[in-house]
Protein backbone atom coordinates (compact mmCIF):
# COMPACT_ATOMS: atom_id res chain seq x y z
CA UNK A 1 0.00 0.00 0.00
CA UNK A 2 2.96 2.16 0.96
CA UNK A 3 4.17 2.02 -2.59
CA UNK A 4 0.98 2.91 -4.42
CA UNK A 5 0.67 6.09 -1.99
CA UNK A 6 4.10 7.45 -2.73
CA UNK A 7 3.60 6.63 -6.86
CA UNK A 8 0.35 8.78 -6.47
CA UNK A 9 1.98 11.36 -4.58
CA UNK A 10 4.53 11.62 -7.61
CA UNK A 11 1.59 11.93 -10.02
CA UNK A 12 0.26 14.85 -7.85
CA UNK A 13 3.56 16.44 -8.01
CA UNK A 14 3.66 16.86 -11.57
CA UNK A 15 0.11 18.01 -11.56
CA UNK A 16 1.64 20.89 -8.76
CA UNK A 17 4.22 21.63 -11.23
CA UNK A 18 2.11 21.55 -14.54
CA UNK A 19 -0.10 23.74 -12.67
CA UNK A 20 2.43 26.20 -11.14
CA UNK A 21 3.63 26.78 -14.58
CA UNK A 22 0.09 27.40 -15.81
CA UNK A 23 -0.56 29.88 -12.68
CA UNK A 24 1.80 32.59 -14.80
CA UNK A 25 3.52 33.23 -11.32
CA UNK A 26 0.32 32.87 -9.31
CA UNK A 27 -1.30 35.14 -11.05
CA UNK A 28 -4.29 33.11 -12.40
CA UNK A 29 -6.61 31.96 -9.51
CA UNK A 30 -7.48 28.46 -10.71
CA UNK A 31 -3.94 27.24 -11.64
CA UNK A 32 -2.79 28.68 -8.70
CA UNK A 33 -5.65 26.52 -6.68
CA UNK A 34 -4.72 23.38 -8.45
CA UNK A 35 -0.62 23.87 -7.38
CA UNK A 36 -1.59 24.67 -3.68
CA UNK A 37 -4.29 21.61 -3.50
CA UNK A 38 -1.68 19.20 -5.62
CA UNK A 39 1.30 20.25 -3.09
CA UNK A 40 -1.11 19.64 -0.11
CA UNK A 41 -2.12 15.92 -1.61
CA UNK A 42 1.51 15.11 -2.94
CA UNK A 43 2.77 15.63 0.64
CA UNK A 44 0.70 14.43 2.23
CA UNK A 45 0.30 10.93 0.51
CA UNK A 46 4.46 10.70 0.62
CA UNK A 47 4.42 11.45 4.44
CA UNK A 48 1.59 8.30 4.89
CA UNK A 49 4.04 6.37 2.50
CA UNK A 50 7.02 7.39 4.91
CA UNK A 51 5.08 5.13 7.79
CA UNK A 52 6.93 2.21 6.27
CA UNK A 53 9.07 2.78 3.10
CA UNK A 54 12.91 4.63 4.34
CA UNK A 55 13.07 8.59 3.81
CA UNK A 56 15.83 7.97 1.31
CA UNK A 57 13.87 5.82 -0.88
CA UNK A 58 10.78 7.66 -0.37
CA UNK A 59 11.74 10.62 -1.22
CA UNK A 60 14.08 9.57 -4.37
CA UNK A 61 11.13 7.99 -5.39
CA UNK A 62 8.73 10.84 -4.85
CA UNK A 63 11.33 13.55 -6.62
CA UNK A 64 12.14 11.32 -9.39
CA UNK A 65 8.44 10.45 -10.36
CA UNK A 66 7.83 14.52 -10.09
CA UNK A 67 10.91 15.06 -12.45
CA UNK A 68 10.40 12.33 -14.88
CA UNK A 69 6.54 13.66 -15.12
CA UNK A 70 7.27 17.19 -15.31
CA UNK A 71 9.72 16.10 -17.85
CA UNK A 72 7.03 14.55 -20.22
CA UNK A 73 4.48 17.09 -19.59
CA UNK A 74 6.41 19.61 -20.63
CA UNK A 75 7.04 17.55 -23.61
CA UNK A 76 3.78 16.47 -24.46
CA UNK A 77 1.85 19.82 -23.44
CA UNK A 78 3.97 22.38 -23.50
CA UNK A 79 5.86 22.14 -26.59
CA UNK A 80 9.85 21.84 -24.73
CA UNK A 81 12.40 20.27 -26.63
CA UNK A 82 12.75 16.93 -26.92
CA UNK A 83 16.77 16.43 -28.02
CA UNK A 84 19.38 13.02 -27.19
CA UNK A 85 20.76 14.75 -24.12
CA UNK A 86 17.48 15.43 -22.59
CA UNK A 87 16.52 11.96 -23.15
CA UNK A 88 19.56 10.47 -22.06
CA UNK A 89 19.09 12.49 -18.64
CA UNK A 90 15.56 11.09 -18.25
CA UNK A 91 16.86 7.56 -18.49
CA UNK A 92 19.66 8.13 -16.31
CA UNK A 93 16.52 9.33 -13.33
CA UNK A 94 14.55 6.49 -14.66
CA UNK A 95 17.76 3.86 -14.33
CA UNK A 96 18.69 5.32 -10.29
CA UNK A 97 14.81 5.21 -8.94
CA UNK A 98 14.74 1.16 -10.59
CA UNK A 99 17.42 1.09 -8.64
CA UNK A 100 16.52 2.63 -6.01
CA UNK A 101 13.32 0.32 -5.84
CA UNK A 102 15.30 -3.29 -6.33
CA UNK A 103 17.32 -1.95 -3.13
CA UNK A 104 14.62 -1.21 -0.93
CA UNK A 105 12.89 -3.67 1.51
CA UNK A 106 9.31 -4.60 1.14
Amino acid sequence: MAWILLVVAGLFEVVWAFAMKQSDGFTKLIPSAVTIAGMLISIVLLSLSMRSLPLGTAYTIWTGIGALGAFIVGIVFLGEQLNFTRVCAAVLILSGLVMMKMSSPD
